[in-house]
């Protein structure tokens, strides 16, 4: 079969000349240390497989898996059985629970199988089941549990013995819409504490959307674009990844810091309203923000009172406005439409230490938006 692969057939030929099937080629990608690496695309494209060549349930017919330089697809079973409960943890869209043991066994039974103490896994488990809100359930059966509170057993099971890597394959698929929401809510709270590896699978744009750091679309066993979301739905490589994004909401997708411009110019609040005033007139605003060491944002000052505060010998601290609209930088652009639609200044977007990194006017939204033909 490879030899037919390397003259070029197509999969077609290939199956009609030996009845074998290509389930991938020219797979070549890398993940990064604590990224979320979705692989989506439609049923059948070979996702899932590739999912599972990652830790040899499947092995590859060729062709190398490097893990910290370590080629995993030419390691012994028993060297592999050892990464695999050392290094991957794997959640399953079924759930894979054991219907025979309580919640508090499923959890620990990776510990289990390692080796680990009764006293010792049980603490883990109990630990883990905490951090995906299941306290209080370690003596519950897997029947008597909802299929989200599955899930989450689930995605408990497969990080309690502290992988580095977590293969999630369609985890949140088999949920109802809003269970599934809050599933993946609950990923990227634990994924913000624990900065895990997460190679996820997905059929559903919108999830891989909100989800992942980058995404890699796949067709007919390839990879036919690897980017970040903002770069699949913007800059498609060709038609079929433009048709792929085509209905998806840009305004649920883009963030503060996605439309944000740089905030420049900005005035440090020791200076006077003359020298606000010539920095609005050289950049052609009529309003300027005001911060103090290291951009910590103190408000925002007016051409107009500038102009009144120099006449009657003012200083910035006495005409700063201070009530002004902020945004955090991952705010989605569904969110500020209405905000700066009702500010009649500019929207300022801070981080977490109140420091100034952007600015968000009417314009900026709309050039954004307009990639897709939406409006405000």
């Amino acid at each position: 079969m490879l030899t037919h692969l390397q003259k070029g057939c197509t999969t077609k030929e290939i199956r009609e000349r030996t009845g074998h099937v290509v389930a991938l080629k020219n797979i070549s990608f890398s993940v990064k240390k604590g990224e979320i690496f979705v692989l989506m695309g439609l049923s059948g494209c070979g996702k899932s497989t590739l999912l599972r060549c990652l830790n040899r349930l499947i092995s590859p017919t060729a062709g190398s898996i490097l893990l910290d330089g370590e080629d995993i697809a030419s390691v012994s079973t028993e060297r592999m059985r050892t990464i695999r409960r050392s290094r991957m943890g794997m959640v399953f869209q079924s759930f894979a629970l054991l219907p025979h043991k309580n919640i508090q066994d499923n959890v620990a039974f990776g510990l289990e199988i390692q080796g680990i103490s009764a006293e010792e896994r049980a603490g883990i488990a109990k630990e883990t089941l905490d951090l995906v809100g299941l306290s209080g359930y370690e003596n519950s059966y897997p029947d008597q549990l909802s299929g989200g509170m599955k899930q989450r057993v689930g995605l408990a099971r497969a990080i309690a013995s502290s992988p580095d890597i977590l293969l999630m394959d369609e985890a949140f698929s088999a949920l109802d819409p809003m269970i599934r929401r809050d599933m993946q809510n609950e990923l990227l709270d634990i994924q913000d504490r624990l900065e895990k590896t997460i190679i996820f699978v997905s059929h559903d744009l919108d999830e891989a959307l909100k989800l992942g750091t980058r995404i890699g679309l796949m067709k007919a066993g390839e990879i036919v674009q690897i980017g970040t979301p903002e770069e699949i739905l913007t800059q498609p490589k060709n038609e079929f990844v433009e048709r792929f994004v085509e209905d998806v909401d840009l305004s649920r997708v883009l963030t503060a810091k996605d439309v944000m411009k740089v905030p420049d110019p900005m005035i440090h609040a020791s200076s006077g309203p003359h020298v606000a005033l010539r920095m609005m007139k050289e950049a052609g605003i009529s309003t300027i923000f005001v911060v103090a060491k290291n951009r910590e944002l103190k408000g925002i000052i007016t051409a107009d009172d500038a102009l009144r505060a120099g006449k009657e010998g003012l200083t910035l601290q006495d005409i700063i406005i201070p009530d002004v609209v902020t945004l955090s930088l991952d705010t989605p652009v569904a969110d500020i439409i209405p905000v700066i639609a009702d500010s009649k200044f500019p929207i300022a977007v801070i981080n977490e230490e109140k420091r100034l990194k952007g600015v968000i006017v009417r314009g900026s939204v709309l050039a954004a938006l307009g990639r897709t033909g939406a409006s405000l």
